[in-house]
């Protein structure tokens, strides 16, 4: 990976130097100026002194100059463009000491701010590090060693004990605990058999597995991670657009101020030009935000890294920002709050049809199907023995159910509320007091019907997922104000699931354009909301609400591309994590913000006055650049408390 100034990386220990042009400026410039002090000070070398001192200053100004250039051909004025002034005025009244030291001190605070700001990249690029260079692949009965980026989906990879394995793929032999702590963030490892996806870049214990490769190298889970990591460093939050927009009106006015500060200090406080001129460049170099325009984006970089390398995906400083004022938080309820593994527990037939008739039709319905009450139905008819009926011109509904035709009868499942419209076959009374006990024992009931006749009903049964109460108080424990379950589930169903864990509101029997509804309200009340779902099915309301999370990002691509933080685990446990460093980089930008503007506000007037000479000035404007970075990378620290 490239530097921020285009030098490649040197070797392991030496690149961040050899790519760091501020710090390569201010170690020459420095040998130089305490050259030109010392050959002043001798008098047999005293002639080499300015020639010394003029290289100093050409040595430690070249990679800000052509910066300034750089901006100025584009018209527009930066903060470096303040300092280059400084530093060329000190030079043309003949104290080029002072333009040196003011060159010196400037390339070093730029220097070390890179040096924080590159650690932050570090632990971006570091994931993209992970993932093996080649893979033991089988062809031809044999085992080749193979770039991964030769791989082709279906191709068999062997992944040795101890190994990390290279693809995105698909378990067809072996048995081992594989640590995906890389992508997911899971501190325990996970135990994956036959069918169980992996993620390239994750850690094989000590099983010997077969993989087959369902992703290109460039496709992984992995892959679009760090790419998205990346990609998310152009997204600018709102205090980062504000800044930028205050620099650029700001920049100008300072340079317009300084020409005005000579002739006030000359004509009314009767000092020559070279003191009045010196005083007005110390206010100057006081007066350049520096730490100002690097105390947002440096806390982003930071905040995002720290995210990423704990199994949290959030897409940019905006999203980082709006998570870390948020006051209200939505969830969907299946495959959410609950573990999205419904399994069939009751099937009740009609009059005139057997529970085989119902599960036969369901199972016809629902075979293609990836929604989790299907699975069910599906499970239970591979349990059962059952063959699907032959079907045609299946379809979904959308927030409803599936229906399609059998011979020449319209089949559909859907819950019991769709067959209350007209045109709908009608729920016989004795059939509707069954469904109304299993609702009232918290079961998920659906309604399968063929032609003019209900065939029957399959209730299931979802469990809420382990440590659900704690996680909601912890999430209380953060300033979340309203924590609410948005369900298509009857309210006896969401009551029963929400009353344990402390839940403030729930809203069932929503469509998926309710859900929207219930966000916009919800906006309306609390201001900033977050909504967390599965990425696909609430997909709508993910987009609307000011936060959408997605969780098990690891196997949805469409969660990955869709919101704007994505839990790369399949549970929440990372949530409060990612509130809670969203919530600190805020205060950290706050921070830095704060203390920016403060050294500037100080440095104007004392410089103004006389009481902070230029050297002190830059002494002083470099040192707070240097903190306000600094303080940003203790994002990377950053630990969820307990």
């Amino acid at each position: 990976m490239a530097c921020c100034d285009n030098h490649p990386r040197g070797a392991s220990g030496s690149g961040v130097l050899l790519c760091n042009a501020d710090l390569l400026s201010a170690i020459g410039c420095g040998a130089l100026l305490a050259g030109g002090v010392l050959a002043h000070i001798s008098e047999q070398f005293a002639t080499f002194s300015t020639p010394l001192l003029l290289a100093s200053c050409v040595i430690g100004g070249w990679h800000v100059t052509l910066r300034s250039l750089q901006q100025l051909v584009r018209f527009q004025f930066d903060v470096d463009l303040l300092m280059l002034v400084a530093a060329i005025g000190a030079g043309l009244i003949g104290r080029l000491e002072e333009s040196a030291i003011l060159l010196l001190l400037f390339s070093l605070g730029h220097g070390l701010e890179g040096l924080a700001t590159d650690r932050a990249r570090s632990a971006i690029a570091a994931l993209g590090t992970l993932t093996p260079k080649t893979a033991r692949v089988l062809r031809d009965g044999r085992e080749l060693a193979l770039p991964v980026e030769e791989l082709s989906v279906g191709d068999f990879v062997r992944v040795m004990a101890g190994e990390r394995i290279a693809v995105d793929g698909t378990v067809k032999e072996g048995t081992s605990a594989v640590d995906q702590s890389p992508i997911t963030g899971e501190s325990v490892p996970v135990v994956k058999d036959f069918g169980d996806d992996v993620f390239a870049g994750s850690v094989n214990g000590d099983g010997l597995l077969l993989v087959k490769t369902t992703k290109l190298s460039t496709q992984t889970t992995m892959a679009r991670m760090v790419r998205l990591v990346e990609e998310s460093q152009a997204s600018k939050g709102r205090t980062q657009r504000l800044t930028e927009r205050f620099t650029r009106v700001y920049t100008p006015i300072v340079l317009v101020s300084v020409p005005l500060i000579i002739v006030v200090l000359m004509n009314f406080f009767s000092m020559s030009f070279a003191d009045a001129f010196l005083r007005a460049m110390a206010v100057l170099v006081g007066a350049s935000p520096c730490a100002l325009v690097i105390s947002t984006p440096s806390a982003v970089l930071a905040g995002v890294a720290q995210a990423a390398r704990s199994g949290v995906l959030i897409k940019g400083g905006m999203h980082l920002e709006s998570l870390g004022v948020v006051r209200a938080i939505a969830f969907d309820k299946t495959g959410t709050v609950t573990q999205g593994r419904p399994e069939v527990t009751d099937v009740v037939a009609a009059d005139g049809f057997t529970p085989r008739d119902v599960i036969a039709t369901a199972y016809a319905l629902d075979q293609h199907s990836s929604h989790p009450l299907a699975l069910a139905v599906v499970r239970r008819a591979t349990r059962d023995g059952i063959d699907p009926a032959e079907i045609r011109d299946v379809r979904a509904i959308p927030g409803r159910g599936v229906e399609g035709m059998i011979e020449t009868d319209r089949a559909m499942i859907a819950g019991p509320r769709s067959f209350t419209s007209a045109g709908s076959p009608a729920i016989h009374e004795t059939l509707r007091r069954h469904i109304e006990l299993l609702e009232s024992q918290a079961r998920t009931l659906s309604v399968v019907a063929r032609g003019d006749h209900i065939v029957g009903a399959i209730a299931m049964s979802d469990h809420v997922r382990p440590g659900m109460a704690r996680l909601f108080a912890r999430l209380k424990s953060l300033g979340i104000r309203r924590l609410v379950m948005l369900t298509g589930d009857n309210a006896q169903i969401a009551n029963a699931v929400a009353a344990p864990l402390g839940i403030d509101e729930i809203k069932a029997g929503l469509l998926p354009e309710d859900k929207i509804n219930e966000i916009r309200a919800l906006m309306s009340t609390w201001g900033t909301v977050a909504m967390v779902g599965d990425g696909v099915n609430d997909a709508p309301a993910l987009a609307s609400a000011s936060v959408g999370i997605a969780m098990g990002a690891s196997g949805t691509d469409v969660a990955l591309e869709a919101a704007d933080v994505a839990l790369m685990a399949d549970d929440l446990s990372k949530l409060p994590f990612a509130v809670g460093l969203s919530r600190r980089a805020r205060q950290t930008i706050l921070q830095n913000v704060a203390i920016s503007l403060g050294v500037v506000a100080l440095l104007i007037p004392f410089a103004l006055c006389g009481v902070v000479p230029l050297n002190w000035a830059v002494v002083l404007h470099e040192g707070s650049t240097v903190v306000v970075a600094f303080n940003a990378l203790r994002l990377l620290l950053y630990k969820e408390s307990a």
